[in-house]
């Protein structure tokens, strides 16, 4: 990185729910305020969302992107969410051509706008709304090492101080957030967390084991119980892609019941 860039995987919660009072989401509510009261506040964010995937990265580049409620079967007021942050092209014009810079293909678009990705942590975090984003989308074939590579590329943005975010969620069994809890599910979703912690943030091992590991996360304990489908993991590669380092702080909630894992790559001190 050129500049100062800090690094922020979140666990989003379910859908709109933690706009909407669920108790189940207390807990993540209070880490991302937490958590935007002691960051430095970004001149622009970008946030590689678990909801949006293509065949190649996809960059949001319009001035005003519309919200997309890409959520189903929710209260009324679900819909009626605003959050009316600006676009920033400049940023996704460096987006796209550091991706291209590093030999892989990309595509601006000016037409999508945020999904809850963006606009449910965001709304937690800075509800003033008056930071302009851009959105990368996750790509398809949600293999782990591309989702490496894409945040090793982004090394190369010089943009002063900029955010970026990977919103997806540690834990993702969707049958398990509504099943019966049980001390195997429990000891399960630990297991994960333990083994991701340590991942992301022991320092006694070296980058290259660090990537080895995220690269092969499935060898993980329990790892495909806790994420059947990768999707919501994989913005945590294209953190650790960019930041190439240990995170500096795990920020640990229970959301919907399980334990769920936040990491932050400091490059400027927390306050």
């Amino acid at each position: 990185m050129k500049t100062e860039t800090d690094v922020l995987f979140i666990s989003h919660g379910g859908g709109p729910m933690p706009l909407l009072g669920d108790p189940g989401h207390r807990e993540m509510v209070e880490r991302l305020t937490e958590l935007a009261d002691r960051l430095h506040k970004p001149s622009a964010i970008l946030v590689i969302s678990a909801h949006w995937e293509e065949s190649v990265p996809m960059i949001t580049s319009g001035a005003s992107p519309q919200l997309i409620y890409d959520y189903y079967d929710f209260p009324p007021e679900a819909y009626s969410i605003e959050y009316p942050c600006l676009g920033e092209p400049g940023l996704a014009r460096q987006v796209y051509q550091a991706l291209e810079q590093s030999g892989m293909p990309a595509q601006l678009d000016d037409r999508r706008g945020f999904d809850h990705g963006l606009f449910v942590p965001l709304k937690l975090m800075y509800p003033d709304a008056d930071i302009p984003c851009v959105q990368l989308s996750l790509v398809n074939s949600l293999d782990a090492s591309t989702h490496l590579a894409i945040g090793r590329a982004l090394q190369g943005l010089d943009y002063a101080n900029l955010l970026v975010i990977g919103s997806g969620f540690s834990f993702h069994n969707m049958r398990a957030f509504f099943a019966r809890d049980t001390p195997e599910i429990r000891a399960r979703n630990q297991a994960f967390e333990d083994w991701l912690e340590e991942t992301c943030s022991d320092t006694a091992l070296q980058e290259s084991e660090r990537g080895e590991r995220l690269a092969h996360w499935e060898r993980a304990p329990h790892a495909r119980f806790c994420h059947p489908r990768e999707e919501h993991l994989l913005p945590l590669h294209v953190c650790y892609g960019l930041a190439d380092k240990p995170s500096d702080t795990h920020i640990s909630a229970t959301i919907l019941g399980k334990k769920s894992g936040m990491f932050y790559w400091r490059m400027e001190p927390l306050d």
